[in-house]
């Protein structure tokens, strides 16, 4: 092999089996094309969703892991989104199947680990569900990592989306596509006051972003600062390049001693 790029496209045909073996770990970020807000881009989410996988595979390559990052997927399940303009979405059973035929694929090179690092809330729970299809189906080993946002300390625990975490790393990840004199705080303090229905409490809703504010936001971003991006950002990357160790070898299946 002559190349030393991480980035699985840049690879040549023979290259792919040249270079990947069953411990190999293929990484997937998960991003959307959606409303976030009238300070933030729809690209949001793609844009952490590259900018953190890539920054782990080059950290976690320069660590010693055989780590390679897959391209992104933009157009994932938004449509908590819908009734704002600029959205763009895939049914639930279509990005299912995009993820089964994506296994299906990575079964077919000598790779057998796929980490799927994603950054849009809404993709969570069919991407936790799509791991153990792949596990199933392809005996993969699947990973799937979407880390929780971190509230502000406006957002009474509720900075979910386009909020102060989200706009403190793109400000530090692409401070160009922010628009600060925009942001708007829209806390939805009705959940909030709530004991039993809420986002983390023991019974869950359904929810569109236009339940809680016409901007779709759901959060404070008015005081978001690069500063507090880059180490949101730092302690994200961190906690991913120490976990690949684990990802590398892990297999439930194995007996301990």
């Amino acid at each position: 092999m002559t190349t030393t790029t991480r980035r699985y496209g840049d690879l040549t045909t023979s290259e792919v089996g040249e270079v990947l073996t069953r411990d190999s770990v293929l990484i997937l970020p998960t991003g959307a094309m959606e409303p976030h807000g009238p300070h933030l881009p729809l690209s949001t989410d793609l844009v952490m969703a590259e900018a953190i996988a890539s920054a782990v595979v080059d950290r976690g390559a320069d660590a010693g892991h055989d780590v390679w990052l897959l391209p992104p997927l933009a157009y994932t399940k938004s449509d908590e989104h819908a009734r704002l303009p600029g959205t763009m979405w895939l049914r639930a059973t279509t990005l299912w199947e995009t993820l089964v035929d994506l296994g299906s694929a990575i079964a077919s090179t000598p790779a057998r680990r796929l980490l799927i690092i994603n950054a849009h809330g809404g993709n969570s729970a069919l991407i936790e569900v799509a791991a153990r299809e792949l596990r199933r189906r392809f005996d993969l080993q699947t990973f799937f990592s979407s880390g929780p946002p971190t509230p502000g300390p406006t957002e009474r625990g509720l900075g979910i989306h386009a909020g102060w975490a989200e706009t403190s790393m793109m400000l530090h990840v692409r401070p160009d596509l922010v628009q600060i004199d925009k942001a708007v705080a829209a806390v939805p303090h009705a959940v909030a006051d709530n004991i039993h229905v809420g986002f983390g409490t023991a019974i869950k809703f359904g929810w569109l972003s236009t339940d809680f504010d016409e901007s779709g936001v759901v959060g404070d971003p008015t005081d978001a600062s690069a500063e507090i991006g880059a180490e949101l950002f730092e302690r994200r990357v961190d906690e991913l390049v120490a976990g690949l160790a684990e990802v590398a070898v892990f297999d439930p299946g194995r007996v301990h001693a």
